[in-house]
């Protein structure tokens, strides 16, 4: 619903043409939901609702929230649920959103906020990163702090080094996922600055791979050290399919997906954010770390924090030696939910939180 603000009007023709176009394909709407800046008066409701074709108690504003989490509440304000059970023909006790509304107090009044700075290929369209964004926000929920989030694109941080300010302004630093060769430089530079610089490090999917590489190539002396999706002929493939999986001509064959059970190692960090022995997690990639250089990679240091119940599968990786560095091979971001934020999200956060009083103390 658009609203010009020189002459202080709402305009009804959009809504009015939408509907038409509806019904021409023969869809019949049964309330219609406007989106606007400001809700309607009862007036351009009657009068959406005249040319629409519908009861006025049947229009609804859905009003511009500054939280996308208020939505609800505000809908539920305007008698939006009441009405769909009254057309389904439903009868539903009245819905208890007392904990709905503490969530969005913690966002909209929280007194912290830490700063994360999410180093990947994909920032020029930061809706490819929506169900992390929203996974960070449920961190902050868990955590009592507000999350800004700085994109900053990893192919440019490999020459750029003016980039790496808006890392030291960080309280943290996240690597996504991704696929192909591009940027990944750049992943490297971020994670070898996280690990040295103590400031937690949190990485997902390629994110884990890129960490395991940096740490081959500094930390364990495996200085050609890259993945195969990278370089098919490299001599060292810290990560590469698996032999299982080599032959496969298909290459949607070859990646996995979908849920799968992950054994965490007692004492690590991956243990205690969970809190149990064994989780199911949800993944989407082609390549694994290489066996080949498991042994290699935790004589230098590297911990393999979570591995498939047969032991044949890195799944999780960590540092004894930092605060907080931790890699996963799958995507905890797609089962985080507002009233339940995912236990690895709460606590890269409260790192983030707990990173950024301690510079404070030592500044």
């Amino acid at each position: 619903m658009p609203f010009i603000k020189t002459a202080g009007e709402v305009k009804t023709k959009p809504t009015q043409h939408s509907v038409k176009e509806l019904r021409e394909i023969g869809i019949s709407p049964d309330i219609l939901l406007c989106r606007c800046e400001q809700a309607l008066e009862p007036s351009v409701k009657k009068k959406i609702a005249l040319f629409g074709t519908v009861a006025v108690d049947c229009v609804f504003s859905a009003v511009d929230v500054s939280c996308i989490y208020q939505l609800p509440l505000e809908l539920h304000r305007e008698g939006l649920d009441d009405k769909i059970a009254e057309i389904l023909n439903i009868w539903s006790r009245a819905p208890a959103l007392d904990r709905w509304q503490r969530i969005v107090d913690k966002i909209k009044n929280a007194t912290d906020e830490v700063q994360i700075a999410v180093v990947g290929k994909y920032v020029d369209l930061v809706d490819s990163y929506k169900s992390l964004h929203e996974a960070l926000t449920h961190g902050g929920i868990a955590a009592d702090c507000r999350v800004r989030l700085d994109y900053v694109d990893s192919e440019t941080l490999e020459t750029d080094a003016g980039l790496f300010e808006r890392l030291r302004k960080a309280d943290a630093i996240l690597v996504p996922g991704g696929f192909g060769a591009r940027g990944v430089e750049g992943k490297i530079k971020a994670i070898r600055y996280a690990r040295e610089s103590k400031v937690p490090f949190f990485g997902i999917c390629l994110g884990l791979q890129v960490a395991v590489i940096e740490f081959a190539r500094n930390v364990a002396g495996i200085n050609a050290a890259t993945s195969q999706e990278f370089d098919p002929k490299a001599k060292h493939q810290v990560v590469a399919l698996m032999e299982t999986q080599r032959h496969v001509a298909d290459l949607g064959g070859t990646m996995r997906l979908g849920a799968y059970p992950c054994k965490l190692v007692d004492g690590t960090l991956a243990r205690r954010s969970y809190q149990k022995a064994e989780i199911s997690e949800r993944h989407r990639h082609r390549f694994e770390v290489n066996n080949s250089y498991r042994d290699q990679l935790a004589t230098a240091g590297l911990k393999f924090a979570g591995t498939s119940p047969d032991e044949q599968l890195v799944e999780m990786i960590e540092l004894a030696d930092h605060p907080w560095f931790l890699g996963c091979q799958f995507h905890p971001e797609f089962k985080s939910k507002p009233l339940a934020p995912h236990p690895l999200f709460a606590g890269f956060v409260g790192a983030a939180l707990a990173h950024k009083k301690t510079r404070k103390v030592t500044t």
